[in-house]
């Protein structure tokens, strides 16, 4: 089951009192070869789990600097079955580092869900997050993960009340990915303060690790969620990279993987105490 590698990362890093680190690209942006190359480098610095937007033309939950992402990637010839490929190159390589895909309903329902999901599986993918997919319209699609060994991973939300993450719960598997903020990604700033009870009720409530993504930026944010959450999910700041690297015309990949690795050393040290923390 492909969703043992989500299982057992988690366990491992509950066991070193350690938050994942989830490290987000759009697959295919820049191009495809360097995405792959970028993707390949992530868990060497420091990622935990590698989530992969599938590009799509209408992101309605992305920011500015995902958007432009997604739509380099669309006009560099990325599509799904391109992601599913890139997904299936970086699995040759790493058969650990859980690999999540993030994106929206569309397309699957263009490739096909049954098709989508075998092919998925069979590149090594361990769970799929689908902003627009609410539980109520979701059946089709949980079931043939679930028959594949695939996580459907669900969202939440400051406005989720009791009985939503009660429906959330049902047949969410891996993790459950918290929206830190009331907006789209790279909008506002996540509040840890206020992180930390929603989280803890989100846990309590669905019985799986939470994952916090939006609204974090910074080495220093990204610690300060790690103390509260089991994940800290970060994606703008990585593509603000691609795009400042593009501007100026040099290669990304180097960029990214400073970044991501100060972010991972923050998210990594944030319950050791201080001393231990530096040398780390």
């Amino acid at each position: 089951m492909n969703t043992g590698r989500l299982e057992r990362r988690f366990a491992a890093l509950a066991r070193e009192d350690r938050a994942a680190f989830v490290a987000y690209l759009v697959a295919g942006d820049p191009d495809g070869a360097t995405s792959l190359a970028m993707v390949r480098g992530l868990a060497a610095v420091g990622a935990d789990i590698v989530e992969l937007g599938y590009p799509f033309s209408d992101p309605m939950a992305e920011g500015p600097p995902i958007q432009k992402a997604q739509h380099r990637a669309l006009a560099a010839g990325m599509t799904l079955r391109g992601v599913l490929d890139l997904a299936a190159a970086f699995r040759r390589d790493d058969a650990t580092t859980p690999i999540v895909l993030m994106g929206y309903l569309n397309p699957l329902i263009s490739h096909g869900l049954a098709a989508f999901a075998e092919e998925a599986a069979a590149a090594g993918v361990d769970g799929l997050i689908v902003v627009d997919c609410p539980p109520e319209e979701a059946g089709p699609l949980a079931d043939v993960l679930d028959s594949n060994g695939v996580a459907l991973i669900r969202l939440a939300s400051p406005t989720t009340d009791e009985a939503r993450l009660r429906v959330i719960a049902r047949r969410t598997r891996g993790f459950v990915y918290y929206v830190s903020v009331a907006g789209v990604t790279g909008d506002k700033t996540a509040d840890a303060g206020a992180v930390a009870p929603a989280a803890a009720r989100v846990r309590k409530a669905c019985g799986l690790p939470v994952v916090v993504g939006f609204g974090v930026r910074t080495p220093e944010l990204a610690g300060e969620i790690a103390r509260v959450a089991d994940g800290v999910a970060v994606g703008s700041a990585l593509v603000d990279d691609i795009a400042c690297a593009i501007a100026q015309n040099r290669d990304p990949v180097s960029k990214v993987l400073e970044t991501a690795g100060a972010l991972a050393k923050a998210v990594h040290g944030a319950r050791l105490p201080a001393s231990n923390a530096k040398a780390r």
